[in-house]
């Protein structure tokens, strides 16, 4: 029955996806960044020193406590924990795998309009932020979403943000990382996948009924570790195969514009392929402008709209131009140039035998040697996967608490994280295609209550641009 039922609803939410993806999506993203980058006179370039002065000025390893909040830094630790998950390992592969090698270069493009995007994001997450009587920040999209739209209509659009975001990360989004961790962990050390979810739950949990300190304090202390981690392993495989990189450049470049050449198909399809899966892989990956983040940097404390916004702006950089640019040059030089297996294209059965995830395993593995290249996939994986399950319960806690919380907020968080922690389990037991199908669905959807709401606060955005010292 339950395999019926999914037979039946995985076609529908793949098409609704492919029509989101292929149209919406790359319009409201490219559209919302392009605009911002007009309005703000390339705010992504001018301010961004200014970003990193502040955020290093903040930085800190000690734990120390905010009360009701976090520094700038862990606000940016917290961001960059939640951007920087499966969508720069598996997400990234997998876009090579269906869109070719091109689909780097569009989400190079997303990501650029999205440093924009972003900054205007943490600009109103932090002007629109609650505060209540005893200190505790309340903020994020549904705040400035009521913002701007007043009445039944604001109402319904941060409703409807809010379910999204609950459903794509607290949810079913923490379910797929579950499985990224418990698959590469088997597949690497052996370790049944079950006992990998019990120990991640009970981890979990721990952290979970700590608040936001106890998670501010530990996203902090793994950001820079799994960081410095995979930028050694990516940079070690990159030395061994620095020949190839002037031809990993170019094929990312030449198959930007002319996929069909390796991914097959007639043109049109294959550059709208490439593009789609950019734009779908580039969202999910550095996550400008749909809308988790701005719940992190609206808890940043002794700062501005403008400061948060330009301290925004680094995680999309590290999370495309960084992370993902070096696993995808990694999987590149090694796969794709003459002595790699999809140096032919996709002809053959070679694309049922490498998946998303092992296909970054065979590359690391290419250099590493095969079992090293998977114990150092799962570790990455384990860092990023991890990471991302703490920011994302947040972000989603923080809206089930808007929607559910204002009389009981102890039941309304205690509730959530019950089922957040049993998303989690049953992610490390079992998945299926529809599961991500349906992460990728709500984080699609969600992006259309917001960006909504960005194009209607330029005015606010560019006022608080025009007075960064204010307080």
């Amino acid at each position: 029955m339950l395999a019926e039922a999914e037979s039946f609803i995985y076609p529908i939410v793949c098409n609704i996806n492919k029509y989101l993806s292929n149209y919406i999506l790359v319009t409201l993203l490219l559209g919302v960044g392009i605009w911002y980058t007009i309005k703000t006179k390339f705010i992504q370039v001018r301010c961004f020193g200014e970003g990193l002065r502040l955020m290093f000025g903040d930085f800190s390893l000690s734990g120390k406590k905010h009360h009701g909040g976090m520094s700038s830094f862990q606000a940016l630790s917290t961001a960059i924990a939640g951007q920087v998950g499966t969508g720069n390992i598996v997400g990234a592969a997998g876009a090579i795998l269906v869109g070719g090698p091109g689909a780097i270069f569009w989400m190079w493009l997303i990501a650029f309009f999205g440093m924009a995007t972003i900054y205007a994001e943490a600009n109103l997450a932090l002007d629109t932020r609650e505060i209540d009587e005893n200190g505790h920040i309340k903020g994020g999209p549904v705040y400035y979403i009521t913002t701007a739209f007043k009445g039944k209509f604001g109402k319904f659009l941060a409703g409807f943000f809010a379910i999204a975001i609950i459903l794509a990360l607290g949810c079913m989004g923490c379910m797929v990382q579950s499985n990224s961790i418990g698959s590469t962990i088997q597949e690497a050390f052996g370790i049944p996948s079950g006992i990998v979810g019990v120990l991640l739950v009970i981890l979990c949990a721990i952290i979970f009924i700590g608040g936001v300190r106890r998670l501010a304090f530990v996203v902090e202390k793994i950001v820079p570790v799994m960081a410095v981690l995979f930028l050694a392993g990516a940079l070690a495989v990159l030395i061994v195969r620095i020949k190839y990189i002037p031809q990993t450049f170019y094929m990312i470049f030449k198959y930007a514009f002319h996929p069909q050449s390796i991914i097959g198909g007639s043109f049109g399809y294959a550059l709208m392929t490439a593009v789609s899966q950019g734009a779908k892989r580039g969202l999910f990956s550095n996550e400008a402008g749909m809308g988790s983040t701005p719940h992190a940097h609206a808890l940043a404390k002794n700062t501005t709209p403008h400061q948060q916004g330009t301290i925004a702006m680094f995680g999309v950089f590290f999370d495309t131009f960084i992370v993902l640019t070096l696993n995808a040059l990694v999987v590149i030089s090694t796969m794709y140039t003459p002595d790699g297996v999809l140096h032919n294209g996709y002809f053959g059965n070679i694309t049922h035998i490498l998946s998303n995830t092992n296909l970054v395993q065979t590359a690391f593995g290419s250099v590493f040697g095969i079992s090293f290249g998977k114990i150092f996939v799962a570790i990455c994986l384990m860092f990023f996967a991890f990471s991302t399950i703490l920011s994302w319960n947040l972000f989603g806690k923080i809206n089930m608490l808007y929607l559910f919380g204002k009389k009981h907020p102890k039941v309304a968080a205690t509730v959530y994280t019950i089922i957040s922690l049993t998303f989690i389990m049953l992610g490390t037991l079992s998945s299926s295609n529809l599961v991500w199908e349906l992460t990728d669905m709500f984080n699609n959807l969600m992006v259309i209550p917001n960006v909504i709401a960005l194009f209607a606060l330029t005015g606010l955005v560019l006022a608080n641009m025009e007075k960064p010292e204010q307080q």
